[in-house]
């Protein structure tokens, strides 16, 4: 049982012990330090009461993490705006739209059922900085609450439109075509992993005119598959892909901002080339810059290169995608893992713009989509972990690993990555589980594979396990 402690918040398993676990105790404590961080952040507005948005995913444990959170922000002063059921690029949207304070959004993304996790906006609807993570954590160990008397609590809002907002602003995006999208009669099978995305992305499609087979699309939280869309969960939609001969198919996450397509042959399109995909139609429209993390691919580099821009990768993790992003005026950029990030909607990852863009890039073709992943440069990745105890010193264990490679090309600002001539591998400890991670990348999927059993080996090697 664990509770983690990043830049992607305040994510944790259900039950246990309170301090190592996301209990009804620690949700109360972190949702009353962040409610006490935008208070103090916000002294010019004076009596004025501040206004968060809250959103949840469709995990079982989310309404009763969403009435803590909800009642301890009420318990301090604080108007909430709340969206019930949602995404995350929802939350996200609906802040700057509501000129709210603040924004939560009660997911634990890609992670099985039993987590949760507070993820925590600014004012612009963007995740804060770990520097403004640092000060919550400060605030929530020192237990500096101070809430409001029974005259001035907070009052709740609901708003349930925010999911058809959502969709309508992608919709109005310029290079977004759903009448061309409707000419061109898609088939589109979406898997939704019984969360939220069973509901927005089946409404986007059909607004597109999009003929829509729904495969766990039912948001009742029981995850029917481990929710991270990666190939080894994903066997049921690419069998059902072939049987309805669709043109592809859809998977999210259970909070909607991570995007993953299976080719209409039912093979993987391969989360990497989400963005690559995406990134290719929308550089040949409006050419610029890009950004994604170091355990990205290089084909969004090969890809911006061919469109004249210039890519950057950044350290793992959307705050520091979104820093880049903006230093280097990037149209559009994310993560390896399927995060789009498109600037031109908003600086967040958002699988509804990603399904978008990407459809119309599609009815703009005439191609299939298998035909698409194959006119890409063609790399492979591997994506392993190993599990950690308390006992692994993960910094020493990768120190050892940086002096041993030390005549090779290596950053170190995560992690650890080493560029070899034709192939790279990247190891971290991940911001949102206890795991280390090695990703690989080669130029066939054997290389790939094999790189990786060699790290996995090393370092486990060096960890004595």
């Amino acid at each position: 049982m664990t509770l983690i402690k990043s830049i992607s918040g305040i994510r944790g398993t259900i039950g246990g012990a309170v301090g190592d676990n996301l209990t009804p105790v620690d949700a109360v404590k972190f949702a009353s330090a962040y409610g006490s961080f935008l208070k103090t952040r916000h002294t010019s507005k004076g009596n004025e009461r501040l206004k968060v948005v809250i959103g949840r995913d469709a995990r079982i444990s989310g309404p009763m993490i969403h009435n803590l959170v909800m009642n301890t922000l009420i318990g301090l002063g604080i108007d909430v705006i709340d969206l019930g059921l949602s995404t995350t690029p929802t939350v996200e949207i609906a802040v700057p739209l509501e000129k709210a304070d603040g924004g939560i959004i009660l997911t634990a993304s890609h992670n099985p059922k039993q987590w949760n996790a507070l993820k925590l906006l600014n004012e612009k609807g963007e995740f804060l900085s770990g520097k403004e993570g640092e000060l919550i954590l400060e605030i929530a160990e020192n237990e500096a609450f101070n809430f409001s008397d029974v005259d001035n609590l907070g009052e709740v809002t609901e708003n349930n439109a925010y999911m058809d907002i959502h969709i309508d602003e992608v919709l109005e995006l310029p290079l977004v075509d759903a009448d061309l999208v409707k000419s061109k009669k898609f088939k589109v099978v979406v898997d939704g992993v019984n969360s939220s995305g069973g509901i927005i992305i089946p409404n986007l499609l059909e607004q597109m005119g999009v003929e829509v087979v729904k495969l766990y699309c039912e948001p009742n939280g029981h995850f029917p598959h481990n929710p991270e869309p990666l190939k080894e969960h994903l066997g049921d939609i690419c069998k059902l892909v072939v049987v309805e001969k669709a043109d592809f198919g859809i998977v999210v996450d259970p909070d909607v901002d991570r995007l993953a397509f299976i080719s209409n042959d039912g093979e993987m399109f391969g989360e990497e080339y989400t963005l690559v995909a995406v990134a290719d139609y929308v550089l040949s429209k409006t050419p610029g810059n890009t950004v994604s993390n170091m355990s990205s691919s290089r084909a969004l580099r090969d890809i911006t290169e061919k469109h004249g821009g210039t890519y950057q990768a950044s350290a793992v993790g959307e705050v520091n995608v979104v820093e880049l992003m903006k230093k280097t005026n990037a149209i559009i950029g994310g993560e390896g893992n399927g995060g789009i990030i498109y600037p031109s909607s908003h600086y967040g990852r958002d699988s509804m713009v990603g399904v978008a863009l990407f459809l119309t890039y599609l009815a703009n073709q005439n191609k299939t989509v298998a035909e698409i992943r194959a006119s890409y440069p063609q790399y492979y990745m591997s994506k392993n972990k190993i599990e950690l105890t308390p006992q692994i010193d993960v910094d020493k264990v990768l120190a050892t690993l940086t002096d041993k490679y030390k005549s090779e090309n290596i950053t170190t600002i995560d992690g650890v990555k080493i560029d070899f001539p034709t192939e790279w591998v990247h190891l971290r400890k991940s911001n949102t589980e206890p795991i280390i991670r090695i990703y690989t990348e080669a130029p066939t999927q054997n290389e790939a594979d094999v790189l990786a059993e060699r790290f996995v080996k090393e370092l486990k090697g060096i960890a004595g396990i």
